[in-house]
């Protein structure tokens, strides 16, 4: 028995109890998913601009949040975020010594080149820079940016043109012209970006499960009647 034929199974009872509505929904933007590019956060302390960066990465198709949590921990508003919170995984760094660290090691060992945000950077910039290649790209906060560390550690530099006196955007404002930019190059791309058919099927279950009461119990429920098949 192949996990995929599994998950095909379970996907299909989990669709014979939600809304058609829904079905459509998660069809269309599991679609439209990625992992080939993932935000990562450090140490970010304003709550409002956290829970906008989650609500634009839902926006713009982006599966995974990456949270380093040095100081700070991060909190979702929900009248910020508008729901945003059930569909993207957050991935939390903040039980290390060196959650940065931690979090650039991880994200290197699933493939992705680390990319760190500049205003000041000598660096690409979103319309030029890279992506043959899995990216994360790392923001800091506004007043100090990224951390030294996270600066040596980084493969690229990318900043965000700007025309006028203030040297930086919001950091939700910038997460938001990257990803509409770097998706756009993507999407005239012949680059293999989103997510497999198999990735698609096994989020939905995910989802699935969110919206289901008691959806993880029903989950292994429906794996063990295709397992006694």
């Amino acid at each position: 028995m192949s996990l995929s034929a599994e998950n095909k199974f379970v996907l299909k009872e989990f669709y014979e109890i939600i809304t058609p509505n829904k079905i459509v929904l998660f069809d269309r933007i599991a679609a439209e998913r990625t992992r080939y590019l993932t935000i990562a956060l450090e140490n970010i302390y304003q709550e409002h601009n956290a829970s906008a960066v989650l609500r634009t990465c839902d926006c713009f198709g982006i599966q995974d949040l990456q949270v380093i949590e040095k100081d700070n921990q991060y909190q979702i508003q929900r009248d910020i975020a508008m729901g945003s919170g059930r569909w993207v995984d957050i991935h939390n760094f903040n039980d290390e010594l060196r959650p940065t660290e931690t979090c650039i090691s991880t994200l290197k060992e699933q493939g992705y080149q680390i990319v760190a945000t500049s205003p000041h950077a000598d660096a690409y910039d979103v319309h030029d820079i890279p992506i043959d290649k899995p990216l994360a790209f790392f923001f800091g906060t506004e007043k100090d940016g990224l951390s030294e560390d996270m600066m040596n550690a980084a493969d690229l530099h990318v900043r965000i043109p700007m025309y006028g006196f203030t040297e930086s955007f919001n950091i939700s404002v910038s997460v938001a012209i990257l990803l509409q930019t770097i998706r756009q190059r993507l999407e005239m791309s012949e680059h293999q970006w989103k997510l497999s058919e198999d990735e698609q099927i096994a989020l939905k279950i995910q989802w699935c499960e969110k919206i289901v009461s008691g959806g993880e119990a029903v989950g292994k429920e429906f794996r063990l009647r295709y397992q006694k098949d």
